[in-house]
Order: C-alpha cells, then structure tokens, then sequence
C-alpha cells in the first residue's frame, strides 16, 4: 500500500480517481476492462492536446501488435487533465492507472478488478443523482460516448475507428435507439455491405 492518508485526503483521491476514471472512460470510449487494464507506464501526455493510451493486446488486435488509443484535451470536462490530477497526486509513474482506495485513503500497489468496477461506477453514478445507477455496466460509457457522437453528427465510419470497432453489427449495438437518424445510417450500411459485389 502507499500513501497513508488521513479521511478527507482519501476523499479527495477517490474524487479525483473517480473523475480521471469517468472522463477518460467516456471521451476515449474504453469498455470496462480496458480502464482497469491501463497502465501508467503505457500513458503517454502530449501538452495541450492529448493523450496517448496503449494496450499491449486489445479484443481486436488478431496479430498481437498492440494498439494505441488517443484521448483528446478538451477545453472542459477534459479526461488529460483529469487523469494529470489523479497520478500527480497519487504519484503513480508505472503499474495499474485506476486502484482501489481503502477507508484510510491508502492507494493501493494493484488495480481494480474488473468486477470491482461496475459496482465503483454505480456509486459513482448514484451519488451524482443518476437514476437507475443499477442499469449501468461496463460497456455503459462506451456506449454512453456512441450515442453522444452519433448525436452530434459523427458519421458511423468515423465512430468506429475512433473506438476501435471492426465492423458495423458492434456499432449498432451500442448506438442508442433513441436516435433514429444514426441508426437508419447503420441499418444502411448494413444493407450495403449485404449487397452483392458488382460485376
């Protein structure tokens, strides 16, 4: 364990955990276990635009090359500062990014394990007075960021490089119903991509 903490110190740095965890999960896109999975050492800070995360092996990567995922630096809401905050004040250079905090405020030397996370997210979402925080899941904020972007005008190719999707089914399953405009684009593509090849 590391950096004994008096209570309100423990409050802050889950805070801070929190937020790094929320931001970053949700603009970059990440599943549940890619959050738990990130290590510091794999974090690259590029000032004033963003950031690089990679992952040795990712679900998509066949060949076992590795892959990078950049995050943006946003004028607000921002996941590279969020995540400056969390390992400046935790100082975590190399190892598991996202750790439990015990009752004391003492950051732990593992990461959080994948099924520690879903219930770190509904209380989360729960004490920021989000209804039904139970429905919530690992994929939520992947799927919370789809939604987002088709709502704002990203074209489905688009979307699926920035998260990493290698074909259009994954897309649809996480972009929400409620937004019909993005879902006929699918539904579209996939009508395309049954069509057979022109002579």
């Amino acid at each position: 364990m590391r950096l004994i903490a008096t209570e309100p110190r423990g409050a802050e740095l889950r805070h801070l955990r929190n937020r790094a965890l929320l931001l970053l999960g949700f603009w970059r896109g990440f599943r549940g276990d890619e959050l738990t999975r990130l290590r510091a050492e794999h974090v690259e800070v590029v000032p004033g635009q963003g950031m690089n995360c990679y992952f040795p092996v990712t679900k998509t990567d066949r060949q076992v090359r590795g892959t990078t995922f950049k995050a943006p630096a946003l004028a607000r809401l921002c996941p590279v500062e969020a995540y400056l905050a969390w390992v400046d004040a935790t100082r975590i250079s190399e190892g598991a990014v996202f750790r439990a905090i015990d009752r004391w405020g003492r950051v732990s030397d593992e990461g959080l394990h994948i099924d520690s996370l879903v219930p770190l997210l509904r209380s989360i979402l729960k004490d920021a007075g989000v209804m039904s925080p139970e429905l919530y899941s690992g994929h939520s904020l992947r799927r919370g960021f789809a939604t987002w972007a088709s709502a704002n005008g990203w074209d489905v190719k688009t979307l699926m490089e920035y998260v990493g999707w290698k074909d259009v089914h994954s897309a649809m399953r996480y972009v929400d119903s409620a937004d019909p405009f993005a879902r006929h684009r699918i539904s579209e593509m996939l009508t395309l991509e049954s069509l057979p090849p022109k002579s």
